[in-house]
């Protein structure tokens, strides 16, 4: 997801006089998406610079699209930069899910996300076989190395870092843990389609209840496949069905989701990955991981790990949509 530099709140506050606790709803825009926080507190909470801060933070150190960034300037060649907390926590997420997934998460994948023209430079006009060995030299997450005094080394200087498909998600779980921080236990965050669940929803006595949109949803009138409740959990889904890109010369079409392993930007059989983990970053990472994997391997994956559920969407033999979804998620759903 595209990385923005500016950030803006809007707060409303919904509440009734005499009662307790209050819901509070804070949108805006941050990471190049919109998101909507609703909290329940027992008295009004200033929470606007809190939650600004929180994205400053994140932006500052890990946004490709900040050029002071500190992700900036080591995927430029400084060899200087002592990393934050937000790196280095991004940096570690990121080594548990490469292992796990046998490499096909990579956060090294940069370069081929901007020479297939979903990163913050050009594409190239022409990508071939040639191309694609040559840029391979530049990916591989066993390539860098975070050091004792929280220095980054590369073994190659073009080697450049992407942290999209995790510090969104990383970004919301830091919210959550400021929201916490201040007292607050029932809230809901939703950023860009990732949400973190916890508490219940208090107005209607109920847990959180969040739909799963359907791949034929149309964006300015969406739908959802499924109902699901969600407690104490993070959600987020990958799709290939809205996010893409046509070469305007050739006409061909690239998937947003690269396999850092081959280069390509081949659609697997999956056309959506929505996963529940105990952090919004996990289940980022895993999103974006089980697209590339495809339905097969996913499934060997899964056997692997714990606290992972998923449900995917993907089109058979005959090219027809099923679902496949873990016991765990199915638990959740509502209809």
């Amino acid at each position: 997801m595209k990385y923005t530099i500016w950030v803006f709140l809007l707060l409303l506050i919904v509440s009734c006089e005499n009662e307790k606790p209050q819901k509070s709803v804070f949108q805006g825009q941050a990471f190049g998406t919109a998101f909507t926080i609703q909290v329940y507190s027992d008295n009004e909470i200033d929470l606007e610079k809190g939650i600004d801060s929180v994205f400053y933070k994140v932006n500052k150190s890990v946004s490709t699209y900040l050029p002071e960034s500190d992700i900036s300037k080591i995927n430029s060649g400084d060899t200087s930069i002592t990393v934050d907390d937000v790196f280095i926590d991004n940096f570690n997420i990121s080594s548990e899910v490469y292992r796990a997934t046998g490499g096909i998460f990579d956060p090294t994948i940069g370069v081929l996300r901007n020479a297939y023209g979903f990163g913050d430079t050009k594409p190239l006009k022409e990508i071939d076989s040639l191309a694609l060995d040559s840029m391979l030299t530049f990916v591989g997450f066993n390539k860098v190395k975070l050091t004792s005094e929280n220095k980054i080394e590369k073994q190659y200087p073009e080697i450049y870092f992407d942290f999209n498909a995790v510090a969104k998600g990383y970004g919301i779980d830091l919210i959550g843990n400021y929201l916490e921080s201040k007292g607050i236990s029932n809230y809901l965050i939703e950023l860009g389609g990732e949400i973190l669940a916890k508490g219940e929803n208090i107005e209607k006595n109920k847990v959180w209840v969040v739909g799963i949109e359907n791949v034929t949803s149309n964006l300015n009138d969406r739908s959802y496949s499924s109902i699901i409740a969600l407690e104490n959990i993070a959600m987020a889904t990958s799709g290939n069905y809205r996010k893409f890109r046509v070469d305007s010369l050739t006409g061909k079409k690239y998937v947003h989701t690269l396999n850092p392993i081959t280069g390509s930007a081949a659609k697997s059989d999956i056309t959506s990955a929505t996963v529940l983990a105990s952090t919004c970053a996990l289940a980022d990472a895993y999103a974006t991981a089980f697209m590339a994997l495809g339905l097969e391997n996913s499934k060997v994956i899964l056997k692997n790990i714990n606290g992972i559920d998923v449900y995917f969407t993907y089109n058979d033999q005959n090219n027809e949509e099923q679902v496949f979804a873990t016991e765990g998620l199915k638990n959740r759903l509502k209809n």
